[in-house]
């Protein structure tokens, strides 16, 4: 039998154990559809453990399949999913990551690159979806935080004109584009549903990774507990938002130099390695069947992850 058959069986055996230690090993302790008929009959603090939140938000036939529980013990996949706003399914997801995988395998093998090759061209393949949803949500959370200080204007604008704090957020609803209208939007919704205004911003606070917006929650709910000029306070914040922004870009336009350079260095070796080895395979073949060749790869590619490490650190810096 051929190594790659032998390889994919294997991985093929692994994930399918993997998968049947998952299912056996996990605890269906969530009963939905009883939480909503506690919550709604009064049975059950509505604030323990989000039950309102949880409960609300999701449908009663949404439940998770084995792998995506597997990942939820690991990672908050849904949590990732909901920050990039995607309509794509955990399962689609996993579907797309093993063909994409698999497709990898194959096409390194047709090429007849080294046995070595196979599994990192198959792993590579199967991170793009990954990678994607990463770039997804960091854009969505860049543009909310972006908009956050026209959001907060608009807030103050409505609470000096004689609005509800509440009617401020489904303001931001109606005039503002996405993403930060979906969210405030969100927080308008729930609290229409019966859950309290502080729950709804913790919620958003949670679901938003964005350091403007916990001190906007936290002024909020101080405001509510004791008194004092809101608009006042959201104007404060929205200009000292716009004023990180404004120093955030000097600071890139500073360190613009040294980003190119890092980017250019970090990319030169690999592009060389994959050149010489188009040219002639046979000169870097040794680097995958010798062993010594196998370890200056191993310390190439070591190198290569502590440079990278060192000029973030260097081009990095926070505001």
């Amino acid at each position: 039998m051929s190594p790659f058959l032998i390889s994919i069986a294997a991985f093929v055996g692994v994930s399918a154990l993997v998968g049947a230690v998952a299912v056996l090993l996990r605890e269906r302790t969530d009963n939905r559809a009883e939480d909503r008929i506690d919550l709604f009959t009064g049975s059950r603090d509505p604030n323990a453990d989000k039950v309102a939140e949880s409960v609300l938000s999701q449908p009663l036939e949404d439940m998770p399949s084995a792998l995506e529980d597997f990942f939820n013990r690991v990672t908050n996949l849904s949590l990732l999913f909901e920050q990039a706003h995607t309509s794509l399914q955990p399962s689609t997801f996993f579907a797309v990551s093993a063909a994409l995988g698999v497709s990898g395998a194959v096409v390194a093998w047709f090429l007849h690159s080294p046995f070595g090759v196979l599994p990192v061209a198959a792993l590579f393949m199967a991170m793009l979806p990954m990678l994607w949803l990463l770039f997804r949500r960091r854009s969505r959370l860049k543009k909310f935080a972006a908009q956050l200080p026209d959001a907060l204007e608009l807030i103050s604008r409505a609470l000096r004109a004689g609005h509800s704090l509440a009617a401020g957020f489904s303001l931001v609803n109606e005039e503002m584009p996405s993403p930060i209208a979906e969210e405030f939007g969100r927080v308008f919704d729930e609290q229409n549903l019966g859950i309290p205004f502080e729950d709804a911003l913790e919620t958003m606070t949670a679901r938003v990774p964005n350091l403007d917006l916990r001190f906007f929650a936290t002024a909020l709910i101080l405001q509510r507990q004791t008194g004092g000029d809101l608009a006042e306070i959201l104007d404060k914040i929205g200009h000292l938002i716009r004023e990180r922004f404004r120093i955030w870009g000097q600071v890139q336009a500073l360190t613009g130099e040294g980003r190119l350079s890092g980017i250019v260095l970090l990319a030169l070796p690999p592009v060389l390695f994959l050149a010489v080895y188009q040219l002639n395979p046979a000169y870097m073949t040794p680097l995958f069947t010798d062993p010594m060749g196998k370890q200056l790869l191993a310390g190439a590619v070591l190198m290569q992850v502590l440079g990278a490490l060192v000029i973030r650190k260097i081009i990095n810096i926070k505001v």
